[in-house]
């Protein structure tokens, strides 16, 4: 039998020389498929690789969604957008931004969780950096292999509270990369400036042990003094490779959460989003809410249900709130109630764990507020007695918010506040229907995953989502055009304040208490300008004139468009 031209190249050590069409194609920054142009195929060797139509981007985004929804299960639509993300990023940030309202709920909450759960059966391509104990003395190193991108923005997560189911392992990588595909798509942020991390230490999820399949650093979680050294390697690598970077931490169990927090946060500029950008996006729908009811933020009486860093994150922005406002401190402490598992956060428990403790109201605080001492132990007594006018719910459990802690809140507010906000869906405290069934109608209700408008006598009330993208990107563009050395709590409660103004600009008296997501490239460089003016008057960020600082805002905001192709490329 004659020899097949070249056959000897094949199944030798050597391979064939490749064609820079075929680099270009795999090349996620650089593949537009078929929207190259004829002129384009022909200068980088495309021609016969590609079939033979000319696509805009417009053709290419409208066939994209055909793709992603005619698949009807949210995690197969998840896995076809990151496989988009894989082959053209260009493609996948353009179909995103002018989709977010669509698409959010998909490549974030509620849907990301399921990647989160599934990740080691999706994993197709690494994204982002993985660090393990087994890279101690060498995370410095593992970092310099990012280098050559101009790394800005990283979102970090040890993986152990990942929304509200817990500890996932290496699967809560799937956080940070869907919060930095935010940050590019609703501020503008590049994607080459955005690097996602997980330190994965381990994991206590037996199941994810026993799973022949996982993929993640198979031992139990690192804890106490090696889990303190691993952190502090990489912060120092951080700010030692990239030390104009941004850090984000992201879905800490709780007492890890208020440690690194405070540790870091004057040492590089870094925040907590579940602490720090929850609490802020909780204060914007609050106080949208109160601009539609025609009432002040002092004159509220708040019910926090939940006293985890999400909770706790919102009750010390609220305490930030009043304190602005005039109240003092003695009325400010008095102003908002804890109830977490073990009923009312007060001094009178047997135990209560550091990070709640400043919280804790005494007997007589309680009593200023008629409450009995010791204080009811259930939830709808507690309403039925403490009367709030805002109800705020971080549990991570559904139904907490009962049939009749809703008409305990109606019978003592004519128009309460209703915010069941853990996440996904299925953890939500209560669903917006019961909200507003329960209340006659007369709730205002925000929840923190997407649900469907509520039928209420013939009429549809659609339900804002109080969700944290409304600001950690305003928040993380403006950290970077500011050059800040430090993020602050008045950063939160400017963002917060202007999220609210924004609403009432344009969701009218509609009573939602959220934008839609297609205003988010707006709010984010609204809230970038205002957190950049924080900034120089706090003295940690650089000193920029208004209209500077507005042309700077619109040069940093990428928009997802092809780029002409230069000669050689």
């Amino acid at each position: 039998m004659r020899p097949v031209r070249g056959a000897a190249h094949y199944g030798s050590s050597h391979s064939p020389p490749e064609n820079p069409g075929e680099r270009i194609l795999r090349d996620p920054t650089r593949n537009r498929d078929a929207a190259f142009t004829l002129e384009e195929r022909k200068r980088l060797g495309l021609q016969g690789m590609l079939p033979p139509a000319v696509l805009t981007i417009q053709q290419q985004v409208e066939m994209e969604l055909e793709h992603i929804f005619s698949k009807h299960d949210p995690l197969e639509q998840y896995i076809g957008l990151i496989a988009l993300l894989d082959r053209n990023e260009t493609l996948f940030y353009r179909l995103l931004v002018e989709n977010l309202d669509r698409l959010t709920p998909i490549i974030y909450t509620p849907t990301v969780g399921l990647a989160c759960q599934h990740y080691s059966h999706i994993y197709r391509r690494p994204r982002g950096l993985f660090l393990c104990p087994d890279d101690l003395g060498h995370v410095a190193d593992r970092l310099r292999d990012f280098e050559r991108r101009p790394i800005r923005m990283i979102v970090v997560t040890d993986n152990e509270r990942i929304l509200g189911l817990g500890d996932q392992g290496v699967g809560g990588m799937a956080i940070p990369v869907g919060k930095l595909i935010l940050y590019s798509a609703g501020a503008g942020i590049h994607p080459s400036m955005c690097l996602p991390v997980s330190l994965d230490v381990g994991t206590d999820n037996q199941a994810l042990l026993d799973d022949p399949n996982y993929v993640g650093y198979r031992k139990p979680r690192l804890r106490g003094a090696q889990y303190d050294e691993f952190a502090e390697e990489f912060v120092m690598a951080v700010k030692h490779v990239f030390p104009s970077a941004v850090l984000q931490w992201e879905d800490f169990k709780k007492a890890n959460a208020f440690r690194l927090l405070h540790r870091y946060e004057g040492r590089l500029p870094s925040f907590n989003d579940d602490i720090q950008g929850t609490a802020a996006v909780v204060l914007g729908g609050m106080l949208a809410a109160l601009h539609l009811l025609g009432h002040s933020l002092r004159d509220q009486r708040l019910l926090l249900v939940g006293a985890g860093a999400a909770g706790i994150g919102i009750g010390s922005l609220m305490r930030a709130a009043l304190r602005e406002e005039g109240l003092p401190p003695e009325d400010v402490r008095c102003c908002q109630l804890f109830f977490d598992s073990s009923g009312v956060v007060w001094e009178g428990r047997e135990s209560i764990e550091s990070h709640k403790r400043d919280f804790a109201l005494s007997a007589g605080e309680l009593q200023r507020l008629g409450l009995p001492v010791p204080p009811p132990r259930s939830l709808e007594e507690l309403v039925r007695a403490f009367r709030p006018t805002i109800l705020i719910g971080t549990t991570g459990q559904a139904g907490d918010f009962t049939p009749g802690v809703i008409r305990a809140m109606a019978a003592g507010c004519p128009r309460p506040i209703i915010l069941p906000l853990s996440n996904p869906t299925s953890k939500a405290e209560c669903t917006p229907a019961d909200a507003i069934g329960h209340s006659q109608g007369r709730a205002l209700v925000a929840t923190g995953s997407p649900f469907e408008p509520v039928e209420w006598e013939g009429l549809k009330r659609p339900v804002g989502q109080c969700n944290n993208l409304y600001i950690f990107p305003g928040i993380g563009l403006g950290a970077l055009i500011s050059e800040a050395t430090r993020i602050t709590e008045s950063m939160f409660l400017t963002a917060g304040r202007t999220l609210a103004e924004f609403t009432a600009k344009h969701a009218g008296e509609s009573g939602v208490l959220y934008p839609g997501l297609h205003h988010l490239r707006e709010i984010s460089r609204l809230i970038a300008f205002r957190v950049v003016n924080k900034a120089r008057e706090e003295g940690c960020g650089r000193s920029l004139d208004d209209e500077h600082l507005q042309a700077e805002i619109e040069a940093s905001c990428w928009f997802p468009d092809y780029e002409p192709l230069l000669a050689g490329s």
